[in-house]
């Protein structure tokens, strides 16, 4: 009889639990994302929730059916009310039922985990192929079949508004330091391949919504997938400790139905075409000085700093600097091609020779330097085809 009411006890603890946990999740607005992970929004995250979700499952009920069942013995059988320890030593029964028990139950986890792994690594047949590379702190980004490429960086707003008696308060700054100048825009419904590397050091691309994430790594390249099934803009970061402005490496992607990403391609394409013929125009000082300042408060000013004073020894001042007011030629070549045994990156293929050329215009009479040079685009052009 007290067996009997041992387990009718441990079954009414058991079955209030559960119903505790299935009132939560009917509750009017629970989405499942207050206490729960996300769910994301392709066809990989679904599968990682599905999984999530029965493997929770099966570990609530596995750990209310043992505490129930610890917790009525030991009030039930304690020793105040004469019960006493059985003695003996082993029960060969027991061991077997629990270690079947727990095998047969890791088997059961294992099938959907592994089709989860399989479905993540296996790529099928993509429709569109983009490169992704990291370098501190921004993100590259190269659609294959389109040829269209863009630099993505922390916006700058944020950028502004991190800086200490920056004036600016980060709280007015909309999605604050997860904010970009350039999004990665991507068609719903789409079979994507990911092929992600770095420049520099190891970076780790991730956008929570998607269901993964890939290191990026230097000399090597990850291949990953994705199908995004609805539109929105979705927001990651860099999820690798990557230098001293980490935290300030967001990703934005912008996903739009199929006709309005072909309107962006298109409209992408005649910019393309619009920065060639930049390049064969001759600008006035007053306009690349006009683009050389947001140029560098979005592309030079995280190490430099907005002041041109940077941040010895790792990012020298452009205040002054030998290299910014010496020779033309020198002073290109840094750019171009960064410089050996210091953080100074190449940007000859990150930014367009437009871009190049006006930030060397505004670095070399801003900050006092005041050399008078006006370089143009067309000169960086010639020396990047050698």
């Amino acid at each position: 009889m007290k067996k009997q009411n041992t387990f009718i006890v441990a079954a009414a603890v058991t079955a209030a639990v559960i119903a505790a946990f299935w009132l939560i999740l009917a509750a009017p607005g629970y989405t499942g994302n207050e206490i729960n992970m996300t769910r994301g929004v392709t066809s990989q995250s679904v599968i990682n929730y599905q999984l999530h979700m029965i493997i929770l499952w099966i570990c609530v009920i596995i750990g209310v059916i043992v505490f129930s069942a610890m917790f009525v013995s030991i009030v039930l059988h304690r020793k105040s009310k004469g019960h006493e320890a059985a003695q003996f030593t082993h029960s060969t029964k027991a061991e077997i039922v629990w270690t079947v028990i727990p095998v047969l139950i890791l088997i059961g986890m294992a099938i959907p985990a592994t089709t989860a792994l399989i479905n993540m690594e296996v790529a099928p047949e993509t429709e569109m192929t983009i490169k992704i590379t990291g370098f501190q702190w921004r993100w590259k980004y190269e659609y294959i079949e389109d040829e269209i490429q863009f630099i993505s960086s922390l916006d700058s707003n944020s950028n502004a508004a991190r800086r200490l008696a920056s004036g600016t308060d980060p709280e007015d700054v909309d999605h604050y330091l997860r904010e970009v100048d350039k999004p990665l825009v991507l068609p719903t419904e789409t079979k994507i391949k990911f092929l992600i590397t770095a420049d520099d050091v190891i970076h780790s691309w991730w956008v929570p919504a998607l269901g993964w994430k890939r290191d990026a790594v230097p000399g090597f390249i990850n291949e990953a997938w994705t199908e995004i099934m609805e539109p929105g803009v979705y927001r990651g970061q860099c999820a690798e400790l990557c230098g001293k402005d980490h935290g300030f490496m967001p990703i934005v992607l912008n996903v739009l139905p199929h006709k309005e990403y072909d309107a962006w391609v298109n409209e992408q394409k005649q910019l393309m075409a619009h920065e060639q013929a930049n390049v064969d125009r001759l600008w006035s000082r007053d306009e690349l000085m006009e683009l050389g300042e947001n140029v560098y408060a979005t592309q030079c000013a995280t190490c430099h700093q907005a002041d041109g004073l940077g941040l010895a020894p790792a990012f020298p001042a452009l205040a002054g600097s030998e290299v910014s007011k010496g020779p033309i030629g020198v002073n290109i070549d840094v750019v171009l091609h960064g410089r050996d045994g210091t953080a100074m990156q190449a940007w000859g293929n990150m930014l367009s020779e437009t871009d190049i050329a006006a930030a060397l215009t505004y670095t070399r009479n801003a900050f006092g330097n005041e050399t008078g040079d006006v370089i143009q685009p067309q000169t960086i052009a010639r020396i990047k085809n050698g």
